[in-house]
């Protein structure tokens, strides 16, 4: 019988209220791993009441004494690597080096949170008025809730949790239910790190914790990353119920290739960020854009043998380039879209359905899959697919690649390959998404910058992690003061005013 796992609030690990319990699969191998709790509200309740508790003396403790946590962390993180990145592929599927990335990028944002003391720090006026001094800073929330993604179980908690918790909030972390191990992991290095008990919980689940996080009136913020549907159904509910919400959502990323791009080059980096972590990745390219009469035949020519030429396998096995899809539902799924695109009438060059790998039969496997004359009508294009399926759209002009993907729903990322400075500076200005990269294909920002989209891949007012993501974790508040100096001129019914 498989292994059965737990929650994990105030400092230890807990079992859940529940009787309902998930299969947790070994993506590679197509077979039960685990289980984890479908955690109930009261297992919610248990963890708020313990994070409650413990805000009042963290929100009290100095920024710099937090700060110290996170080097403690991030030391641990580091030592732990090679275990950390296992969990991720244990579950997820991606290859070895790709959790490590992930496990990596992660790691950078709680460097980032131990700069908090600086990052922390206010604006001070001196005379505003006679006698009059202003001054400005920012508070913790209180307790915070995070709603990771399958596709990072690794990277998107450290991009939500350090920063809260470095700004003073605790925090509860729901993981996918698909990924559950990693987030429980960096609880106990919490713990090892020194961050009190109830600091940092994780309450597993699906449905109906996400629903008694929205519902719990001692949730002050939630941050999520999820499917554009769940993302905005949980940020209009949340702040419904008077709640800060910051809710990333799907993306459909589009690579512009202009006539005068260095092929080679914007090919192989094509490919890796088409088929990198078999397409599971919410910045992943899903469309290459030809620009002008040749450049789709000459981009398609260079791309078919190197997507039949993809080695897929296990993504513990060394020499891999793509590991399975997570699960065998999401694995029907992507199977299902390439057909949809062979109806609609876009023209298949390379079909990695029906993939069998030896000594992992049931495995979740697809191969490299890559379609050619799509057009904006199909949904093939229009969809989110999160798999390894890349679409290739013909366009005469740079200005009718820039109407192409402003006119999209999602507006995450996207990227120019050119050796033009005016054609990159064009789309750099004019594209309506939120991160764009320049002969880079996955312009995900480090983690002083801050991660977001625009249009129906972000619900809320501000990014994750960098500035934006401690903005988010904190309010403000000024200060205007006075010490009264002789005897008092009286009551004033007006407006105050400098003169």
């Amino acid at each position: 019988m498989s292994k059965k796992l737990q929650n994990y609030v105030n400092g230890k690990s807990v079992q859940s209220a529940t009787s309902r319990y998930a299969s947790v699969f070994n993506p590679a191998l197509g077979a039960e791993a685990s289980q984890v709790p479908m955690s109930t509200s009261a297992d919610v309740d248990a963890a708020v009441a313990a994070a409650k508790q413990a805000f009042e003396g963290w929100s009290a403790t100095p920024p710099v004494r937090r700060a110290r946590v996170m080097f403690e962390l991030k030391q641990l993180i580091d030592k732990h690597m090679n275990e950390l990145a296992g969990l991720v592929t244990a579950e997820h599927g991606k290859l070895l080096d790709d959790a490590r990335g992930s496990v990596t990028r992660g790691m950078e944002v709680v460097e980032f949170a131990a700069g908090i003391p600086q990052l922390l720090k206010g604006e001070y006026s001196e005379g505003v008025a006679r006698g009059v001094d202003s001054w400005s800073f920012r508070q913790p929330l209180g307790v915070c809730a995070g709603i990771g993604p399958f596709n990072f179980p690794a990277m998107i908690p450290m991009w939500m949790a350090p920063v809260a918790i470095a700004c003073g909030n605790t925090f509860i972390m729901k993981p996918s239910e698909r990924v559950p191990s990693l987030s429980l992991r960096l609880a106990e290095l919490w713990i090892e790190a020194g961050l009190p008990p109830g600091v940092f919980n994780v309450v597993n689940g699906d449905k109906e914790v996400v629903d008694a996080f929205i519902e719990h009136p001692d949730i002050a913020a939630i941050s999520l990353v999820g499917s554009t549907p769940v993302a905005e159904n949980v940020y209009r509910r949340a702040t419904a119920a008077g709640k800060r919400a910051q809710c990333l959502g799907g993306a459909k990323n589009h690579l512009v290739v202009m006539p005068d791009a260095d092929l080679t080059h914007t090919v192989d980096a094509l490919i890796g960020a088409a088929y990198g972590s078999a397409g599971e990745r919410c910045m992943a390219i899903s469309v290459a854009i030809a620009v002008g009469v040749d450049t789709g035949d000459r981009l398609v020519e260079a791309l078919v043998p190197k997507v039949k030429g993809l080695k897929v396998g296990p993504g513990s096995a060394a020499g891999m380039d793509m590991g399975p899809l997570v699960t065998k539902q999401h694995l029907d799924k992507v199977s299902g879209y390439v057909e949809l695109g062979v109806k609609e009438g876009a023209s298949l060059l390379v079909d990695g359905r029906g993939l069998r790998v030896g000594g992992a039969e049931n495995g979740f496997f697809i191969g490299g899959c890559l379609f050619d004359h799509v057009t904006a009508e199909m949904k093939i294009y229009q969809e989110e697919i999160f798999g390894p399926v890349l679409a290739v759209v013909r366009v005469p002009t740079l200005d009718a690649a820039i109407q192409l993907v402003n006119a999209h729903r999602y507006g995450n990322g996207g990227a120019i390959f050119t050796t033009s400075g005016e054609a990159a500076d064009e789309f750099t200005k004019r594209s309506h998404i939120g991160m764009v990269g320049v002969n880079v294909p996955i312009p995900v920002p480090m983690a002083f910058h801050s991660f977001g989209g625009w249009k129906g891949s972000l619900f809320g007012d501000h990014y994750m992690h960098g500035p934006e993501g401690v903005r988010f974790f904190t309010r403000l508040k000024t200060v205007t003061s006075r010490w009264p100096r002789g005897k008092s001129s009286g009551a004033s019914f007006a407006m105050p005013t400098v003169k």
